[in-house]
């Protein structure tokens, strides 16, 4: 039987509440880590930052170890390994009134939603049992997932603005710093030409 990998889809709910919902996968995740998570106050200051090169800017990503651990593990493992560089932002979506709720995705080797990098981690989230405190704030990074809470991989997608009806629901592992105004002008197909760890 051939897996299927996350895709993002936008579902609203029956009284005008939306709900971001993904499909269900086809076996079950197998976790990389066990999850541990810590208070948003526990946040070193020496936070680990990625630099996203696309090809409309510059944006700066600091990770929140202490909150999603497992997440920003993987995160950081996949962005050495080069794993982002070239690969698209695959998905630009309004949700709710347009312009007041965008995020832009991307991390899909595919390029089509449907793609990963071959396993899937816990979710690092409330609603599956996580302490992890962080919101979908402006800027706020978080992990695409299926259906089942634990299937995320590598996909990924950046709040353009506050989408709060997120909250709890999937695992922020991030926030940006620097570039929320190129995250704002991404389009479908404008790629992520570069992706580092900042030193």
């Amino acid at each position: 039987m051939k897996l299927r990998s996350p895709r993002l889809s936008v579902a609203f709910a029956a009284l005008g509440a939306a709900a971001l919902a993904l499909p269900a996968q086809a076996a079950p995740p197998k976790p990389v880590h066990p999850m541990a998570a810590h208070p948003m106050a526990a946040h070193p200051m020496a936070a680990p930052v990625v630099r996203m090169v696309t090809t409309k800017g510059t944006i700066l990503i600091k990770l929140y170890p202490k909150d999603a651990p497992l997440t920003v593990a993987n995160f950081e493992k996949l962005v050495k390994k080069g794993f982002y560089n070239g690969l698209t932002f695959h998905r630009i979506t309004d949700l709710g009134t347009p312009g007041a709720s965008k995020i832009v995705q991307g991390g899909d080797p595919q390029g089509n939603g449907q793609g990963g990098p071959g396993y899937m981690i816990k979710g690092e989230f409330k609603e599956n049992g996580s302490s992890n405190p962080l919101t979908h704030v402006a800027g706020a990074v978080a992990m695409a997932r299926a259906g089942d809470p634990n299937s995320a991989g590598s996909q990924f997608y950046i709040c353009v603005n506050p989408v709060h009806f997120l909250d709890n629901k999937y695992a922020v592992f991030g926030q940006v710093i620097k570039g929320l105004d190129v995250a704002g002008q991404l389009q479908i197909g404008d790629k992520m030409t570069k992706v580092t760890l900042a030193k």
